[in-house]
């Protein structure tokens, strides 16, 4: 019986963290507006823009020659772009604006366990609706050899832009900075991987990259029938090494800076008002 009364106020607990999460998503109008209409603009323009003239590259992920049209690259490229900035300024926005209240329920004894795993949980579910949302629009302009795969490489990159959301929003003071931060890392990212603008697109530094996985798994998904499961498992351990940075960030600014109990705050004494008169002020004898 105490089992489960205790399985039952865990989970009441972290129900009550996970939908404050998603409230505090659906309530990103921002975020909202950047999702309806920022994705498919990014999507059609990427396709419709740029000439289909055909580039030659080699897949690293499949050792493969490609030459796909200068449009489906840039459409791949647009589309992870699009997602890695809308979660990880969905992440960050949560973590930025509401730090000061994740605090005070810690101070107030709210399990930080439940915080974390309700940021978890509402990157998930954030990072799988936005890209299935972006798979569908893709396929509307090319439509990709191996769709699941696809989808399943965007909402990787999302978990680990949403990470790296969480990290700087917790570690950055000043919102600006936080959104220069992700901004420029995703462009710097992903147009280092794109071969129509990068002739290191193939070079062994772009292994290093936050998205590498997801680039190798996306365009080998859109554009051939081989299955990349490691590269998605890439991306899965940049999301862990992401996340490990991003909750130990928020682990410390939720921390308990009171005094423990039995320590005692030592406070020098007060001088007394007329020792701290200067001597002319002083009555002389």
């Amino acid at each position: 019986m105490k089992h489960q009364l205790a399985l039952s106020r865990h989970f009441t607990l972290f129900a009550t963290a996970t939908r404050y999460a998603l409230t505090e998503h659906l309530r990103n109008r921002f975020a909202m507006v950047l999702i309806a209409l920022f994705i498919p603009a990014w999507t059609a323009l990427g396709f419709l823009s740029v000439p289909s003239t055909e580039i030659r590259f080699r897949l690293r992920a499949t050792g493969e020659v490609l030459t796909p049209g200068g449009n489906q690259i840039t459409e791949i490229t647009g589309v992870l772009n699009a997602v890695t900035l809308i979660i990880g300024f969905m992440m960050f926005a949560a973590t930025f604006t509401g730090g000061h209240f994740d605090r005070r329920l810690a101070l107030a004894g709210y399990p930080r366990t439940h915080l974390v795993l309700a940021k978890i949980t509402g990157l998930a579910l954030a990072s799988a609706a936005v890209a299935a949302y972006a798979t569908a629009l893709t396929c509307a302009f090319q439509a990709p050899e191996q769709p699941v795969v696809f989808a399943a490489a965007l909402f990787c990159a999302g978990l680990t832009y949403g990470a790296l959301g969480v990290a700087f929003g917790s570690l950055l003071r000043r919102e600006v900075e936080g959104m220069f931060a992700i901004l420029m890392t995703s462009v710097i990212d992903l147009a280092l991987q794109n071969p129509l603008y990068s002739s290191s697109s193939d070079g062994s530094i772009v292994r290093y990259l936050p998205s590498y996985g997801a680039m190798q798994a996306s365009t080998g998904a859109a554009l051939s029938t081989t299955p990349l499961p490691e590269y998605l498992a890439i991306q899965l351990l940049w999301f862990t090494a992401a996340a490990l940075v991003g909750f130990l960030a928020f682990h410390r600014r939720t921390r308990n800076t009171l005094p423990k109990r039995g320590q005692v705050r030592l406070i020098p004494p007060r001088q007394p008002e007329h020792d701290m008169q200067p001597d002319s002020a002083k009555p002389t004898a």
